[in-house]
Formats: C-alpha cells, sequence, structure tokens
C-alpha cells in the first residue's frame, strides 16, 4: 500500500475515527434501551480500570513507534515493540480479571466484577493492533488504521446489541454480554490486521519472532508517551470512585444513573467531534519528525503551526454545532431516556462543547511536541491537568448545587490548563535547536547511529 501525503493522510484517519465514533454514538440508542441509566452506569463504570490498562500496554505505541520508523525506516521497532507491549497487554490482562473484585467494591457496584473479567481478554489484543497501527502510520499508509477502527466498533455494535438484547432479562448479565462484546471486537480486528502487516512486510519475519531493534531505541518515544496518556484514565477512575461517592450523598438511588449519563451519554457525545481532528494528529507526526530530526527546526515548528491550525478551523464549527444542536442530537439518540435525564444530558454537552476545541487542539499540539523530540513535556501537561480535573471535581460536586455537572466544568478547566502548557513547550523548543549530536550513541536494527537533541537516530 502506497504512502499517502498529510492532508489525504489525515482524511483517511479523520475520516475512519469519526465513522468509528458515530457507530459508538448511535450504538447507545438501543443499549440505553435495553440497560437503561443505571445499566449504563455500570457499563461506564468498568472503562477507567480498562483504560489505565490499556494505557499501560499500548497507548504510546502507535505515536512513537509511527515517529521512529517516520524518522528512519528503522527494521525491527515494530517486532521489538510487539515483545515489549505484547507482554504488557497479557499481564494487564491478567491484571484485570484479579482485581475485578476490589474495583467492584471500592465503586460500590457488584456487577462491576463480571463485566471486567469478560473483558480481560482485551488489553492484549489492543496492545497488538497498536503495534501494526503504529508500524503502519509510519510508513505514512493511515488506511490499516482507519479500516480496523471501522471494523472494531462495527463488531462490537452488532454483537453488543445482540447479546445485551438475548440476556435482557438479567440487567447484570446483559451489561456484561455488552461488555464481553467489546473483548470479541478487539480479538478479530487484532487478526485482521497482524495478517495485513503479513502481507505488506513479506520477506521480513513475522511480529512473534527474533527482533533485531533495541529496546530502547523503542521505549524511548513510546514510554514517555504511556506515562502521558496514563493520566487520563487514571483522573477518570479516581473521578468514577470519588463522584459517584459524593453523588451517593445527595442522591443515594441516583448515583450510578447521574454517573452513567455524565460518561456514558454526554462525554459521548463532545468526543465525536473530537475524533473528527484525530487524523490531524496521527498524520503530523511521520512529517514533523523527519525535519526535526535533521535540524531543520523552522519547518517542523512551521508543519505544527499548520496541524493546530487545522485542527483549530475543523474543531470550531463543530463545538458551536455541538452546542446549538445538543437537543436534537440527545432525542435522536438518547428517545428512551426520560424527559429530564434528557434534560440533564443537554446541559453537560452544552457545558462541556468548548471542549470540542480544546480537546482536540491537545492531542494535536500533544503529537506536534513528540514529533519534535520532546515526549516529556507533554507528560507534564497531562498529568498537572488531570490533578487539576480530580481535584475541580471533587470539589464542585460535593460544595456546590452543580452536582455531576461540577465534573463536566472541571473537565473543560483541565483541558484548558493541558492547551496552555503544550502551546508553551512548542514555543520553548527554539531554545534547543541545535544539533548536539557528539557523543550520543544507540544502536538500532544493528547500525550505528547517532542522536540529536530532538531524540532523532540517523546513521
Amino acid at each position: 500500500m502506497k504512502k499517502q501525503g498529510y492532508l489525504k493522510g489525515a482524511l483517511i484517519i479523520s475520516v475512519g475515527g469519526f465513522v468509528s465514533k458515530l457507530l459508538g454514538a448511535v450504538y447507545r440508542i438501543p443499549l440505553i434501551a435495553i440497560l437503561g441509566g443505571k445499566g449504563m452506569g455500570i457499563y461506564q463504570m468498568v472503562y477507567p480500570l480498562y483504560c489505565i490498562l490499556l494505557t499501560v500496554s499500548s497507548s504510546g505505541i502507535p505515536t512513537g513507534l509511527s515517529r521512529i520508523i517516520a524518522s528512519d525506516g528503522t527494521s525491527g521497532a515494530e517486532r521489538t515493540a510487539f515483545f515489549i507491549y505484547g507482554g504488557a497487554g497479557l499481564c494487564g490482562s491478567i491484571i484485570m480479571y484479579m482485581l475485578s473484585g476490589m474495583l467492584a467494591a471500592a465503586q460500590g457496584e457488584p456487577a462491576v466484577a463480571l463485566c471486567c473479567r469478560v473483558m480481560a481478554p482485551s488489553v492484549f489484543f489492543v496492545a497488538v493492533l497498536s503495534v501494526v497501527r503504529g508500524y503502519f502510520q509510519g510508513k505514512g499508509n493511515m488506511y490499516p488504521t482507519a479500516l480496523s477502527e471501522i471494523a472494531e466498533q462495527a463488531i462490537k455494535v452488532a454483537l453488543g446489541i445482540a447479546l445485551a438484547r438475548l440476556y435482557a432479562g438479567d440487567l447484570y448479565k446483559s451489561v456484561a454480554a455488552a461488555v464481553f462484546a467489546v473483548t470479541v471486537s478487539e480479538a478479530v480486528c487484532a487478526v485482521f490486521c497482524v495478517l495485513v502487516y503479513a502481507v505488506d512486510a513479506k520477506g521480513a519475519k513475522p511480529l512473534y519472532l527474533r527482533h533485531s531493534a533495541g529496546a530502547n531505541a523503542v521505549l524511548k518515544y513510546t514510554l514517555p508517551l504511556t506515562v502521558s496518556a496514563l493520566a487520563l484514565p487514571l483522573s477518570q477512575l479516581i473521578e468514577s470512585i470519588v463522584v459517584v461517592n459524593l453523588l451517593r450523598a445527595v442522591a443515594p438511588s441516583d448515583a450510578t444513573s447521574l454517573y452513567g449519563i455524565f460518561s456514558g451519554c454526554a462525554v459521548t457525545l463532545v468526543n465525536l467531534p473530537v475524533s473528527v481532528t484525530y487524523g490531524l494528529a496521527a498524520a503530523s507526526v511521520p512529517k514533523i519528525s523527519p525535519l526535526a530530526g535533521a535540524g531543520r527546526l523552522r519547518e517542523a515548528k512551521a508543519m505544527a503551526k499548520k496541524a493546530l491550525m487545522y485542527t483549530l478551523a475543523l474543531s470550531l464549527p463543530c463545538a458551536v454545532l455541538l452546542f446549538a444542536f445538543a437537543p436534537l442530537a440527545t432525542k435522536i439518540i438518547f428517545s428512551s431516556l426520560a424527559a429530564a435525564d434528557r434534560a440533564l444530558i443537554v446541559r453537560l454537552v452544552r457545558i462541556m462543547a468548548v471542549n470540542a476545541v480544546t480537546c482536540s487542539l491537545v492531542q494535536t499540539s500533544s503529537a506536534c511536541i513528540t514529533s519534535l523530540g520532546k515526549p516529556l513535556f507533554g507528560t507534564l501537561s497531562q498529568w498537572t491537568s488531570c490533578a487539576v480535573r480530580i481535584l475541580l471535581s471533587a470539589a464542585l460536586v460535593a460544595y456546590t448545587p452543580l452536582s455531576v455537572s461540577g465534573a463536566a466544568v472541571a473537565a473543560n478547566c483541565s483541558y484548558l490548563v493541558a492547551l496552555g502548557l503544550n502551546i508553551c513547550y512548542i514555543i520553548m523548543v527554539k531554545q534547543t535547536g541545535r544539533q548536539t549530536d557528539v557523543g550520543n550513541i544507540d544502536r538500532i536494527g544493528g547500525k550505528r547511529r547517532t542522536i540529536n537533541t530532538f531524540g532523532e537516530t540517523r546513521a
């Protein structure tokens, strides 16, 4: 498969992400009707732990591996990543299974335990998926990522609805069945992506055989991104425990439902336009990285600015439409909910509509920072913003009449903090723009290469 130009690659992966998110949003229509508010609350309470383990085992791979491959076409980097993160994914699956009871006890919802257990295997499959996606993104080919994302969601939607209806008489089993569909979809797509890789890399060793690239070369970029991405799911896990327990103090019977409406309904709608701009972030990495690695900092930063401007131009109208059409979207997607619940979703979506812009800019600016060879900067901004989110959520839910709306306000503030820090970091990169190759040596693929201040390797 041929590599694509920046805008074409961004369009391909954006369309894939948007279709995937749209299917996910449409999925909520029958799922809400089958599970109700409480069932959706249980469904969403499983995800924070799942996302943490996914982050550790897979989150840094697509962007980090993409940068390594785009910079010098390193042979064997994807096989090294498979051994490192495939092992991490397997450990993650085991950990999720073993911690299921503890998470259920902490959240005060026994049904969470079964859901965690049936979802646990998917942690490994997503790790494998991420390695292959990173390989193709580094080659400038966005089709495998886009197609696998759409297939992943389509399988989950079709199977999830069928299984949830099959067990509709038992709420807990129905939720667990819908969650199990996630595991099946990830397994099928992982097999598909490995087969596509085998065809594309014919003549090369399979993913599971001997790997030539050094682990340090892979971890140099993937590990900081993993630590950075870990901040959001960890904050969501803490939020799911803190916010739900605080809500129980004011609405004992509705706490799980309120959290389900916030995280499973309102956040889903807000994330829909954000997925449209993901392609701009993913496609910017293989374009900016070679420029930064060659010491052409001015051009690299100009490309980063262009990516941010494209993101702003695309996300701003989305935010306006999200705010204006929140009532209509809620009525269509969540028609099975009570009028009071739909009114709450509209209020939450309108509060968080600005996140269509800020979250989009955060994901693009984070990718630009990584491309410029400064992934640790993005890590600091993510952890800072997530600390703000947790503390502000607790304060607003506990000490104001905002109730669950306080969590929405806190999310707004956290993304603004992350965006401000990221923009500052991109500007600061000019202070370390000169190459300093002397004395920095690494071995990748059996070749001696020098490393400059951007962390780039060259022969």
